[in-house]
């Protein structure tokens, strides 16, 4: 089973041709035809209609849940390295185990950033960008390439960079981004309360 998170705002899907590509490209790779996504809009209720909503749809062959919820996001100050090199989530499943165990071990921190081999990759629910001298950068190593990261290096408002354990000392700060979060909404925390962390 696959999913899509897809953000919709003020009653409209956000980046909607993002999300049914990934969906083409996962149907693909497993050997299935995409199913067609319904009228989202016209499925949203109408108490949500005016408020941020995370979008939530589970599928394989077919559609097999649809589930609307209003999105505030969740308070990052603080985030913890955790070493995870075999963990592959290249595709957006919708079984999270792996992902979920590895958040377990934050500890007192509000969230985990992945280390696979040394480089730096995803937290368990979005990419990241790190900020360095007004420049916006995103580790070339990932989890998954998600649609948000795909759109802000495709308007060059970030870069790859080679972004490891050893060189994280060369950023200011680290923003959390997905379909939900942009740079903009602010929720990361500064690259000094990482290395005060101990890789687990």
């Amino acid at each position: 089973m696959f999913l899509e998170t897809i953000f919709i705002k003020n009653g409209t899907a956000v980046n909607l041709e993002a999300h049914v590509e990934r969906m083409r490209q996962s149907a693909n790779r497993f050997g299935f035809a995409a199913p067609v996504l319904p009228c989202l809009e016209s499925l949203l209720p109408e108490t949500l209609r005016e408020k941020k909503v995370k979008c939530s749809i589970e599928y394989r062959e077919a559609i097999r849940t649809v589930r609307f919820v209003a999105y505030t996001p969740k308070r990052i100050r603080s985030l913890v390295l955790v070493e995870a090199d075999e963990v592959d989530y290249s595709f957006k499943y919708s079984d999270r185990t792996q992902l979920e165990v590895l958040n377990k071990q934050r500890g007192e921190r509000d969230e985990v950033l992945i280390v696979q081999n040394g480089c730096i990759t995803d937290t368990t629910y979005s990419n990241v960008v790190f900020r360095k001298n007004g420049e916006f950068f995103t580790p070339h190593t990932y989890l998954l390439n998600g649609t948000k990261r795909q759109r802000l290096l495709r308007e060059s408002i970030i870069k790859e960079a080679a972004i490891t354990v050893d060189n994280l000392h060369e950023f200011e700060h680290v923003y959390l981004i997905n379909a939900m979060l942009d740079i903009e909404d602010g929720v990361g925390c500064p690259v000094q309360s990482i290395l005060n962390s101990i890789i687990i």
